[in-house]
């Protein structure tokens, strides 16, 4: 038994015990938020959704008017019947469209955060990822939509 009251400072002096007892720091967040219930930061999804914007708004202006219109969309995961084989998992998806119907470029944000490991590697597998989309629904090789396009297969 300590001689200490629970209600004392490490040092001796009253008020109440602050400590850090696992050594984690601050505990909540470092920002408060200006809209309550909002992070002030922007979230991991969000910040994905920009990046592949910008690359789509890059690729979709030069090609246009060769590619109609077309719907882009950021799943977090694909969702993959029971016969596909489990060792590949698409990182996007392009349909075309039909009968008055838009053609849908669709990127799985999971699969491509996972396979990149920074910043700079997530912004070419993101361009890569819409480069090869958007080829596939011209029917052309993807370094014709962007010339930093990567063909090597190493």
């Amino acid at each position: 038994m300590t001689d200490r009251a629970p209600d004392r400072a490490p040092d001796g002096s009253r008020g109440p015990r602050r400590r850090d007892r696992r050594g984690r720091g601050m505990r909540g967040p470092g920002v408060l938020p200006r809209t309550p219930g909002r992070p002030e930061t922007r979230t991991r999804r969000e910040r994905f959704d920009d990046l592949v914007l910008a690359v789509v708004e890059e690729v979709d202006a030069r090609w246009a008017d060769r590619l109609g219109t077309v719907e882009y969309a950021v799943e977090d995961t694909p969702h993959l019947p029971d016969d596909w084989d489990p060792t590949t998992v698409p990182l996007g998806s392009a349909v075309r469209g039909s009968d008055g119907e838009p053609s849908r470029v669709v990127l799985f944000r999971r699969p491509i955060e996972h396979r990149a490991e920074t910043r700079s590697e997530l912004d070419a597998l993101v361009l890569t990822v819409v480069v090869e989309q958007v080829a596939d629904l011209l029917n052309v090789d993807p370094s014709v939509i962007d010339p930093r396009y990567d063909t090597d297969d190493d």
